[in-house]
């Protein structure tokens, strides 16, 4: 068994598992954090659990200790140095033209490597921008394309359904979306009243289609023929969550009937 705690890096974003070591550590604690890329800083979101090592999938990192007022201190004069960053490589994208959003500039804690996150609808040769940045401030430098939805994940927001963005709360990966899922569920197929902030269909789409799907396979298919006690008609409707269909009778009229009734 591991006792772990799960962290947040940032304020938007998923949480992550990271192994207590026995530490004293709290909902809202800040910590210095032994990660693959480095040393970084990051919250308690939720105290101490003990789980099976069998549970956990990925890497898994530590909690070095708990932060100190150097660490906070180290923690403002990262983000001083991420706007002078991204000043910098913003007026080098500039005067290279280069065909490239600049979103963010991130420095690990302890200043070993800065990553540049950028959006681009094309492939960038970059390489020269990484020797403008690589002299400038003589640590490793990592560009990173990444998409609109990484992009909203980063600035959050709130969605339509007015809660903030599933991608800065607990979404760790954004699986595809579709409009078959939306078809599935008998929602209005309108693109823009389906997207999110970001432009894409959102991924709230994609939490429900399976239900909908299988429970579809239950229900009678829309044009199916049927008798019901007020005549012949066929299927115009179907809803799966009253778990109902509407019968158009032969003579134009429109019955609501629940399933269990049609069994009957």
């Amino acid at each position: 068994m591991i006792e772990i705690v799960e962290i947040k890096f940032k304020d938007t974003g998923p949480t992550y598992p990271f192994d207590s070591q026995g530490l004293d550590l709290n909902a809202g604690d800040a910590c210095i954090l032994q990660t693959e890329g480095g040393r970084e800083f990051g919250r308690v979101v939720s105290g101490p659990r003990m789980v099976e090592e069998k549970e956990i999938e990925d890497f898994l990192g530590k909690v070095i200790r708990k932060a100190t007022e150097e660490d906070f201190t180290q923690l403002k004069e990262n983000e001083r140095r991420e706007e002078e960053a991204f000043g910098f490589c913003l007026e080098r994208i500039k005067e290279r033209e280069l065909p490239m959003k600049l979103t963010k500039v991130e420095y690990l804690f302890d200043g070993s490597k800065i990553t540049f996150y950028f959006v681009s609808e094309t492939r960038v040769d970059f390489r020269e921008l990484v020797k403008d940045l690589a002299q400038e401030f003589k640590t490793r430098i990592e560009l990173r394309q990444i998409g609109v939805r990484d992009e909203a994940r980063m600035y959050g927001g709130f969605g339509p359904c007015g809660r903030p963005l599933c991608c800065t709360t607990f979404l760790k990966e954004f699986q595809p979306v579709s409009m078959k899922m939306a078809k599935v569920q008998d929602l209005a197929l309108n693109p823009v009243k389906l997207s999110g902030i970001c432009g894409r269909l959102m991924c709230c789409l994609a939490y429900e289609s399976e239900t909908y799907r299988e429970e579809k396979k239950k229900l009678p298919r829309e044009g199916s023929k049927i008798t019901i006690p007020q005549g012949v008609g066929k299927i115009k409707s179907v809803n799966i969550i009253k778990k109902s269909v509407v019968v158009e009778l032969e003579d134009g009229k429109e019955v609501e009937i629940p399933v269990e009734k049609l069994k009957e």
